[in-house]
């Protein structure tokens, strides 16, 4: 038996990326998953992509942005396998520009995806959270939120903003039994990697289909989606019990060498 038999999560941005292997990673270990995207090219991808899982895991299409989308996500869940123990927030997207050249568009697009769409997804579960006796809750921030790289403002913001979420929340929710953490990965292989090495170039200003580049981490690498989904499973899971209004950095080694120095032996 796995360590989340028995559990039932709700993953938001779960058809690409972190998400989708957040997905795998909770039901590898025993968890009835539900899923959602706004966009069903990628939820039609990721159907097929974790069909493996068979009836234990399902696809919804919803808008983070949308209480009503969010409130009717949860009650799938909750109707379809009978409660809700575990919500991972993970759909976001990346604008690019300064204070001075971001559009207002593009800060409500960046602002109200990743930090607004956690929040109205956490306010949707909580109450099934705390019917089933506790939970977790695990929101997927970036180093991006600690340090910024030039021309990311919106977003670097709305990731801080989700790591002060989800202290808040852990605060007021403790007595109800619900952790709530967050993951802060650095440089993955995922759709929303852009262009590092050209922090002037806004490569595509949606985020959707950037150019992958040297991630400047110590270990030279990005990481697979999977090894920050670990991350999150562990944060989602018993053996993280006393865990709370953590950020857990997953970066490789990017903020221990902020100024990317290179050393020769």
């Amino acid at each position: 038996m796995g360590e989340f038999t028995g559990s039932v999560a709700a993953v938001t941005g779960g058809s690409t990326g972190i998400g989708r292997a957040t997905v795998a990673a909770l039901a590898r270990g025993g968890a009835q998953v539900v899923y959602c995207s706004h966009d069903p090219a990628t939820l039609r991808e990721a159907g097929h992509a974790l069909a493996e899982f068979g009836d234990d895991v399902t696809a919804a299409r919803a808008d983070v942005r949308s209480a009503a989308d969010m409130r009717g996500l949860i009650g799938l869940a909750a109707e379809r396998y009978g409660g809700l123990d575990v919500l991972v927030c993970c759909a976001g997207v990346q604008t690019y520009g300064t204070a001075e050249d971001t559009t207002e568009a593009d800060w409500h697009t960046v602002i109200d995806i990743n930090l607004t769409g956690t929040f109205l997804a956490a306010k949707a579960a909580i109450p099934y959270l705390r019917s089933r006796g506790g939970g977790a809750i695990v929101a997927v921030s970036s180093v991006q939120g600690f340090a910024p790289a030039r021309r990311v403002l919106g977003y670097s913001v709305s990731k801080a903003g989700i790591d002060a979420l989800a202290r808040s929340m852990a605060v007021d929710h403790a007595p109800d039994g619900i952790r709530v953490n967050s993951v802060a990965p650095g440089p993955v292989m995922t759709p929303l990697v852009t262009v590092s090495g050209n922090p002037d170039g806004d490569a595509d200003r949606d985020g959707l289909n950037p150019v992958i580049a040297p991630s400047g981490t110590p270990n030279g690498r990005m990481a697979g989606p999977d090894e920050i989904a670990g991350v999150v499973a562990f944060l989602a899971g018993p053996a993280a019990s006393y865990v709370t209004g953590a950020t857990v950095v997953v970066d490789g080694g990017m903020l221990a060498n902020p100024g990317r120095v290179l050393l020769s032996g």
